[in-house]
C-alpha cells in the first residue's frame, strides 16, 4: 500500500475513533479505540467502567475511579471475547497508550499503534517501541 494511501486510512480510522470516544460517560477525558485488521474493524472500545457498573467514571472529588478501563483495554478484551484474533492488527486510539495498555497491546500481537494526542507519560510508547511495534502519531489538525 502506498504511503499516501496509508496516511489517508490512518486519518479516517482516527476520525472514527474520535467519534467512538463520544460514547464514553467519562467527563474528564473521553478516549476511543479501533482495532483494524485486513482493512476491517474487528473491535472497538472507549474508556469507562466495567460492564454492569454505574456509568460514572469520576468520584465525588472528580478523580477517575481506579477501576475505569481504558479504551485500548476495552477493545482488546472485546476482540478476545469475540473469538477473533488481534494478531497483526493496527490499533487506532485517540490518546497514546499508557504502560499497562501497552503491555496488553504487546501480548495481543498488535503490530502497529496510531494515536492522536500524547498521554501525559511516555512510558507506554517507549515500551511499544522496545517491543518493535510500529508507533505513529497523527496530529489532531491533520484529521
Amino acid at each position: 500500500m502506498t504511503n499516501r494511501k496509508q496516511q489517508l486510512l490512518d486519518q479516517r480510522y482516527l476520525k472514527m475513533a474520535e467519534i467512538w470516544a463520544q460514547n464514553s460517560y467519562c467527563k474528564r477525558r473521553k478516549v476511543g479505540a479501533l482495532l483494524v485488521k485486513d482493512k476491517m474493524i474487528i473491535s472497538d472500545g472507549y474508556n469507562g467502567t466495567p460492564s454492569g457498573f454505574e456509568n460514572e467514571c469520576e468520584d465525588g472529588e472528580n478523580k477517575t475511579k481506579t477501576y475505569v478501563l481504558h479504551a485500548e483495554a476495552n477493545a482488546i478484551t472485546k476482540v478476545a471475547k469475540s473469538g477473533n484474533s488481534s494478531l497483526g492488527a493496527t490499533l487506532y486510539v485517540t490518546s497514546s497508550p499508557c504502560l499497562e495498555c501497552s503491555k496488553l497491546i504487546i501480548q495481543a500481537g498488535i503490530k502497529r499503534v496510531v494515536f492522536t494526542e500524547n498521554y501525559r507519560v511516555e512510558d507506554g510508547i517507549n515500551l511499544l517501541k522496545r517491543a518493535n511495534i510500529e508507533v505513529g502519531q497523527v496530529l489532531p489538525e491533520d484529521i
